[in-house]
């Protein structure tokens, strides 16, 4: 199992944010850049960044500080935030990202997101972001009437990289992944799944890596020192 230490990136700072709440932010470092290279000197071998303000505005907001970290770690990195178009896709790979996450676009306009996939084939993953269930964008700020579940389905035969799925009642709240909900995923879609939200303890990464998930993006928990990035690596690792 992958596992994908957050760089949250909020007007030019590391954060983090609790269940997707622009007022309630932590700032972790006032630079993402030191952040990031951090988590690679301790071992990480890819990263998950997030253009916050992106999110928010729909339009790329941190592009200088994203562009030095992606040149300077030398790990890949997925993108995402505010990535709505074509043009910022082939903006964000042609400077080096690995894969672009897609949400709010994505969930609006499915037809969009399958010509996407299939011209940027294993570099776009989807963004899956639920509230009680239903699938959230624009910065978590709407919530629309599609289940996650449903969204999946109608989208499992593109060529995706992958679907990351986050219920955002436990984003950044390290009480624990919703780990039934991410089983029925795993369960019922083909694509690889990478849980983030509410990660908590080594016992929960022990448990997402038996529930068979792709990856898992830990953030608050690494933050805060509940464990360390290479007590995490060792159990994403481990046999099941």
């Amino acid at each position: 199992m992958q596992l994908w230490p957050a760089v949250d990136i909020l007007q030019g700072r590391c954060v983090r944010l609790r269940q997707g709440d622009y007022a309630q932010q932590t700032v972790y470092d006032e630079d993402p850049v030191r952040m990031a290279l951090h988590w690679v000197r301790q071992g990480a071998q890819q990263l998950h960044l997030v253009d916050l303000d992106g999110a928010r505005t729909g339009q790329v907001q941190n592009a200088s500080v994203i562009e030095q970290i992606v040149r300077q770690v030398g790990v890949p990195c997925q993108l995402g935030g505010g990535i709505r178009s074509q043009e910022a896709i082939e903006q964000w790979l042609e400077l080096g990202v690995s894969r672009v996450v897609l949400g709010t676009r994505a969930v609006e306009d499915p037809q969009w997101l399958e010509q996407m996939a299939r011209q940027f084939p294993e570099q776009v993953v989807l963004g899956l972001d639920a509230r009680e269930g239903q699938v959230a964008t624009r910065g978590w700020l709407h919530t629309s009437q599609v289940s996650a579940g449903e969204f999946l389905q109608r989208v499992q035969h593109l060529p995706l990289a992958g679907v990351v799925y986050t219920d955002i009642a436990r984003d950044g709240t390290m009480q624990g992944p919703n780990f039934v909900a991410i089983k029925q995923l795993v369960e019922q879609v083909p694509l690889p799944v990478i849980a983030s939200g509410g990660i908590s303890s080594l016992e929960d990464v022990r448990r997402l890596r038996e529930l068979g998930v792709a990856g898992c993006i830990v953030g608050r928990a690494l933050y805060q020192g509940a464990f360390t990035l290479p007590e995490a690596l060792q159990v994403a690792a481990e046999d099941s």
